[in-house]
């Protein structure tokens, strides 16, 4: 199956080269380019991609908030994947929590750039690895506070289902949790989705920033 893609980006020459970069690759298809955020919004519900590659900084609406407002709908499938050139922990944080899927910085090659797109098509998680271990700290940070019984947090999930939310937050794959917990992946998948849908969340990176906001997964070293 194809993978459309809207690229989102202020910048003409930016909007063109991931174009011809996304059109080399097989199964990837870009069907539109928006020159701004509000751009992004309108095309986005006109040509309902999969992914949107989402720039940061642009006129008109910021990519955080066009980002917020095309995930956003109830049963929205979009998934977006965040490009900047600022390697700035705020923006990878409120980023996340707006509703993207991923983030890479504009730096990374073709490969990795399509790469991301198909990772983050696929419903996993994706960001630079560069930028993981600081977005961990912001999480860590903002999650210090006193929290409620475990119990309250994670509301009807089982102990296996709260096993394999940890399990996510921490960025292992489906084949990665099911060979910690030595259960087949199929089970993992099924265990994701009752995740998802108990806790009302869209994909398995806003598990990620769930497991983290909530507390449930606190990293070591912080």
């Amino acid at each position: 199956m194809t993978i459309r893609v809207l690229i989102a980006d202020d910048q003409m020459m930016v909007r063109q080269g991931f174009t011809v970069l996304l059109n080399a690759e097989p199964g990837i298809e870009v069907i539109g380019q928006a020159v701004n955020g509000l751009d992004a919004v309108a095309k986005a519900a006109e040509l309902t991609p999969d992914v949107v590659l989402m720039d940061i900084r642009m006129p008109e609406l910021g990519g955080i908030e066009a980002t917020r407002r095309i995930t956003g709908p109830a049963g929205a499938t979009v998934k977006v994947l965040v490009l900047t050139t600022f390697d700035l922990d705020e923006y990878v944080y409120e980023a996340l929590r707006a509703g993207a899927s991923g983030f890479l910085l504009k730096e990374a090659s073709a490969d990795e750039l399509a790469q991301a797109v198909r990772v983050v098509a696929s419903g996993e998680a994706l960001l630079a690895p560069n930028i993981t271990k600081r977005l961990i700290a912001e999480f860590s940070r903002v999650t210090r506070a006193p929290r409620p019984p475990l119990k309250d947090r994670v509301g009807d999930l089982t102990e296996r289902e709260t096993e394999v939310l940890s399990l996510i937050a921490q960025g292992l794959s489906n084949a990665e949790i099911a060979e910690r917990l030595v259960v087949a992946e199929q089970t993992v998948k099924t265990h994701v989705s009752r995740i998802l849908v108990k806790l009302g969340l869209r994909d398995r990176t806003q598990a990620a920033v769930y497991g983290y906001e909530t507390g449930l997964v606190r990293p070591a070293g912080y």
